[in-house]
């Protein structure tokens, strides 16, 4: 991965970008996949005695549990629902073992990049993002958006923060993953401590970046910010946010349904998204598909793919939530000489 625009001086962490790949990698409980890959990390260009030199950012880490040849039996045949078939119709080739780019492996380099983006964040700001698994298949869980914690989402395997649905979720998944299925789900997380002003007015509204940083995640199928679809249903005045001056001179909102976006600038007021994650494709029940001569044939793929990506989408999440704010507040500062 390599991050460029990076400002320089700022005193990076090497053990939180491990951590938050932690976080990420496979094998972490019996909810995901039983791959063990360590995600070490290597810095090899853009830090010099700890601090960020302003140059290109650039870091790797290597594979150690990949077996190409558990791909073989099917590497001819499109998985339903995968990218297999659309890659080879745009590229005419493809790297079928493990999906290539398609792979979610790739999220490693984003989760890392946004490890640093959020230490980067802090030198700006006091600004805190948390994502936590909101709903798996149609247990939804019930959190208190303003007082959930990272701390209190990494206490559970599934990362959900309402004791009650826990252990609902958790026996969800470890029975789809005993019956060959997978389950999807939806990820909420919350940004605190984003100053008002970040954003573009047209092109580049805040949260039109939001939504395509995230829905370019492998297996993002939706995406919403503040009241999304549910306020399509309201009216104006039970849907608009009213401002007031606080005790301390600033100017808040007493709701926030727009969930800290007006106009495509943020308001001031915590961010809060959702994104919808689809049920993993490769999934260990036979189905009826073709191969690349068009001939019809079943499939049944054999490997270690997680039941539900939600546990481990969370700090993928989080990444890219933290990658859009400081790419944003960047500007903001360029544009304004604040923040």
């Amino acid at each position: 991965m390599v991050i460029e625009g990076c400002p320089p001086g700022v005193l990076l962490d090497l053990d939180r970008i491990q951590e938050a790949l932690d976080r990420r990698r496979p094998g972490q409980s019996n909810l995901t996949t039983s791959r063990q890959e360590a995600d070490r990390i290597e810095i090899l260009s853009g830090l010099f005695e700890g601090k960020t030199l302003g140059t290109p950012l650039a870091m790797m880490a290597r594979n150690k549990d990949a077996d190409p040849s558990a791909y073989q039996e099917w590497k001819d045949t499109y998985r339903p629902s995968h990218a297999d078939f659309t890659y080879d119709q745009k590229y005419g080739h493809r790297a079928w073992a493990g999906g290539g780019r398609a792979s979610a492996r790739e999220t490693l380099a984003r989760v890392a990049a946004g490890a640093v983006a959020e230490q980067v964040l802090e030198s700006l700001g006091e600004v805190e993002v948390v994502a936590w698994v909101d709903r798996v298949h149609c247990h939804q869980a019930v959190v208190d958006v303003d007082r959930v914690t990272r701390e209190v989402v990494e206490r559970s395997a599934v990362r959900c923060p309402d004791s009650q649905q826990q252990g609902v979720m958790s026996q969800a998944i470890r029975e789809a993953s005993e019956e060959g299925d997978t389950l999807g789900g939806v990820i909420r997380c919350v940004a605190r401590g984003v100053p008002a002003g970040l954003g573009e007015p047209v092109f580049d509204k805040l949260e039109a970046d939001l939504a395509k940083a995230l829905m370019s995640l492998p297996s993002a199928k939706g995406f919403e910010v503040g009241s999304g679809f549910a306020g399509s249903a309201l009216t104006g005045s039970a849907h608009n946010d009213g401002f007031v001056r606080t005790d301390a001179g600033d100017i808040k909102t007493r709701t926030n349904r727009s969930g800290g976006v007006q106009g495509g600038i943020s308001n001031g007021m915590p961010i809060e998204l959702s994104v919808a994650f689809k049920p993993v494709s490769t999934l260990g029940k036979t189905q009826s598909t073709v191969n690349n001569q068009g001939e019809e044939v079943e499939v049944n793929p054999r490997g270690r793919h997680d039941p539900c990506v939600l546990p481990r989408a969370v700090p993928i999440v989080e990444a890219m939530v933290a990658l859009v704010l400081v790419d944003h507040w960047l500007r903001w500062r360029g544009q304004t000489g604040r923040g």
